[in-house]
C-alpha cells in the first residue's frame, strides 16, 4: 500500500507503508532498553524459517492517518512501560517529521525480554 499526496508543486509523492515501517523500526531501535524489533523468538524463527511470519512493524492507513504496531524485545532490567512510552513518542515524532503523515497511534507488543550477554561476559 502507498500513501499518495498530490498537493506538491512539482508533481505528486507516493510513500510506501514499507518505508513508514522502516522509519518506525529505526526510531524504535534508537531507544535505550530495546534489544530488538522482532516478532517471535529465535526458536520460532528457526522452526518456521520457510514460513512467512508476521512483520515486526505493521502500518495501517486509514484516510491518510497511520496506526503503527511495533513488536519488540526489551533488555532485561529496563522498565517495560517506560521503554514502550519512549518508543511510542520517538516513532510518532520520526514518522510525522520525515513523511508529513499523521500518526494516530503507536501500539506496542512486547514479545520478550533479553538478557544482556555482553554484560554477563564482563563479570
Amino acid at each position: 500500500m502507498e500513501v499518495k499526496r498530490s498537493d506538491l508543486a512539482g508533481g505528486s509523492l507516493q510513500i510506501s507503508t514499507d518505508v513508514i515501517a522502516k522509519i518506525a523500526k529505526l526510531a524504535a531501535l534508537e531507544q535505550e532498553g530495546i534489544a530488538q524489533v522482532s516478532c517471535g523468538g529465535d526458536a520460532v524463527k528457526g522452526a518456521l524459517a520457510k514460513v512467512s511470519i508476521q512483520k515486526p512493524v505493521e502500518v495501517e492507513m486509514k484516510e491518510d492517518v497511520a496506526q503503527i504496531t511495533v513488536h519488540i524485545v526489551v533488555k532485561y532490567g529496563y522498565k517495560v512501560p517506560v521503554v514502550c512510552e519512549a518508543i511510542q513518542k520517538n516513532v510518532k515524532s520520526a514518522v510525522q517529521s520525515m513523511t508529513g503523515i499523521t500518526v494516530s497511534k503507536v501500539n506496542m507488543v512486547v514479545e520478550g525480554v533479553q538478557l544482556d550477554t555482553q554484560k554477563q561476559k564482563a563479570e
